[in-house]
């Protein structure tokens, strides 16, 4: 799945993949955490100067997960750090911890405790000593994971314990990846949503002025909210600044099957939306970060409007 590419169009521009090393888990010590942080990272095994994805999973996934991403990414040039946060099953974080009305903020901690800790993450790679580029960093993150890579980027989060709504965005992030990630608060949500998810309820994206690609699946019916699949694209229509927005056609949740190669939660199986978003993320990331917009470009012409079959690509 990972090699794929759309019938209708290849937006790679002739990149190679490269072999990939994946190390796991590396310990970050979190005393205030409660349990330290477990980390995976992966990474091309040659090349210099290579830019770093910070990957928040979803609700309930862990380090090991969206591999159909991840090692796309790697293989084609990026250092990808994933850590596993509380919310994740592997943590069995019980009902009544009191962690778990701050897991939205807690997994913002862990993404800054990553940052802070590049150089024990580097020194655990056998030979990626000194082949890191500091000064080129993504947040990316899907659904719940796309909420935590937003508030990296401005988003800002009214906390429902003590309502404040703190800036918790890192200027060591230049642009993000948000993929099939939450909208405004509001009237819409739905019970379910305000009861379990009570930091949806006030959102404020007007600092979100960091750039981003938004990727909503068009088909993408969430149980959280009344407004359908719209609501996904929100943090680019509610954002101010350079965002792109992807639309995949017929994508639902999963958007085709990002969360692992034989992920069970996938409902909309489909390896040519999968390619999709590989090849439009990574076009975008190596835009964005200065490395090349010949792939973007491309892209950009190849899905702007309504002529291709498997999504749309605009930009403001």
């Amino acid at each position: 799945m990972t090699t794929s590419a759309t019938a209708q169009t290849d937006l790679t521009g002739g990149i190679a993949a490269s072999p990939i090393v994946s190390v796991k888990p590396i310990v970050l010590p979190a005393p205030e955490r409660g349990e330290d942080l477990h980390v995976r990272l992966s990474a091309p095994v040659t090349g210099r100067d290579l830019p770093i994805i910070l990957f928040a999973h979803g609700y309930g996934s862990h380090l090991d997960g969206y591999a159909p991403l991840i090692d796309y990414w790697a293989a084609h040039g990026f250092v990808v750090v994933q850590a596993t946060h509380l919310d994740s099953r592997r943590s069995g974080l019980a009902a009544d911890d009191p962690r778990r009305l701050r897991t939205w903020r807690i997994r913002v901690a862990d993404m800054k405790r990553v940052l802070d800790g590049l150089d024990v993450l580097e020194a655990a790679v056998p030979g990626l000593a000194g082949r890191l580029d500091r000064s080129r960093i993504a947040a990316a993150g899907h659904s719940f994971g796309g909420h935590t890579a937003a508030m990296l980027l401005g988003l800002r989060v009214t906390d429902p314990q003590t309502g404040a709504a703190d800036d918790l965005s890192d200027p060591r992030v230049a642009a993000g990846v948000l993929l099939a990630t939450a909208g405004e608060g509001g009237d819409h949500l739905t019970p379910y949503a305000i009861e379990n998810l009570p930091w949806l309820r006030k959102v404020d994206f007007s600092h979100l002025t960091a750039p981003a690609l938004v990727v909503a699946g068009g088909n993408d019916h969430l149980p959280l909210t009344t407004r359908g699949p719209e609501w996904t694209t929100e943090p680019y229509t509610r954002s101010p600044g350079d965002k792109s927005l992807l639309t995949v056609f017929g994508g639902e949740h999963f958007l085709g099957g990002i969360s692992g190669y034989d992920a069970a939660e996938t409902t909309d199986e489909n390896p040519e939306r999968v390619a999709l978003v590989q090849q439009v993320t990574l076009a975008y990331l190596r835009h964005v970060l200065g490395l090349d917009s010949s792939t973007w470009t491309a892209a950009q012409a190849a899905l702007t409007g309504a002529s291709h079959p498997m999504g749309r690509l605009e930009s403001k």
